[in-house]
């Protein structure tokens, strides 16, 4: 048997048995390579960065050095942040929120109906849903921000994790769960960009900390491991081929649009820790969604004889 002839890797025909109604066309992997890393990584990251970042004197003041009294305005993008007078705001900054989710969610409900895939579709939703419903419930009822350090009020709003960042990662990530194993990859690279401007954008303009991005995306990215796992071993999305150098074009423009998003004319250090978190943001999803599922199948293939 070749190794492209592998059953966990093959797409069946249209009539194979034994495949489920709704199954996409290009199979899935058994439960046996299911990426369990997110899950297992992301859920402790997430209470790590906000122990260290929150309940430390040091992380506040380190985070709190990152923001002067000049506000919002020297930010590059504020723009299209919604905060000029009758503007238009980057979706999903300021009241673009909520209609970014609910069109985003609409888009993926639609594309699991086309395809079909009503499994995929259920865990895609719940990916969104809790994502977003998670950063809410977490900011403003679960995880307080004590002032250790004496701050001025403006830093002491509790801020973690931020639900404009947890939009775009929480929609890329369901979009990811609908798209079919070759489309997946680009998906993915797509959502990077726009996730990446969205969370260095927030940082620029002050309204949240390098933390709280990162929080975000530790914590989608834990609903989507929890959701692949979740999910029955028919209904198992296929591993996605990723080109070798979509990867490095990925993360390259994601680098660039973060380092645009978040440089302010007022500062330089600042904006370049705002650009990293927003990447980190990047790098958590791509290997999330195509690195770790791809490794875990490349374990698991049968020696060819």
């Amino acid at each position: 048997m070749t190794q492209q002839d592998h059953p966990a890797l093959s797409a069946p025909g249209p009539d194979a048995p034994g495949r489920a109604p709704g199954t996409p066309a290009g199979g899935g992997p058994s439960r046996s390579i299911r990426p369990w890393l997110p899950a297992l990584l992301c859920a402790p990251g997430f209470v790590a960065v906000y122990l260290l970042a929150v309940w430390t004197p040091f992380g506040q003041r380190g985070e709190n050095s990152l923001m002067n009294g000049n506000g919002g305005e020297p930010a590059w993008i504020y723009d299209w942040s919604g905060s000029v007078y009758d503007s238009a705001a980057m979706p999903p900054l300021e009241f673009t929120a909520l209609p970014t989710l609910v069109v985003g969610m609409a888009v993926i409900v639609v594309v699991a109906l086309v395809r079909r895939c009503w499994w995929q579709g259920c865990a895609a939703i719940g990916v969104v849903l809790g994502t977003f419903g998670g950063t809410e419930v977490c900011s403003k009822m679960l995880l307080p921000r004590p002032d250790l350090v004496n701050a001025p009020d403006m830093l002491t709003e509790v801020s973690f994790p931020s639900g404009h960042a947890a939009v775009p990662i929480g929609l890329v990530l369901g979009a990811a769960l609908v798209a079919s194993p070759r489309l997946r990859p680009y998906v993915t690279a797509v959502g990077m960009l726009w996730l990446t401007v969205t969370a260095a954008a927030v940082q620029a303009l002050y309204h949240h900390r390098p933390s709280d991005v990162l929080g975000a995306a530790l914590l989608g990215c834990a609903c989507y491991g929890l959701a692949l796992w979740l999910l029955p071993s028919s209904a198992a999305p296929g591993v996605a081929r990723s080109p070798r150098a979509l990867a490095a074009v990925a993360l390259v423009l994601s680098a660039a649009a973060a380092l645009a998003a978040g440089a302010r004319d007022d500062s330089v250090p600042g904006p370049l820790f705002f650009a990293a978190a927003a990447f980190l943001c990047a790098v958590l999803v791509w290997f999330t969604v195509v690195e770790v599922p791809a490794r875990a199948a490349r374990r698991t293939r049968p020696v060819v004889g």
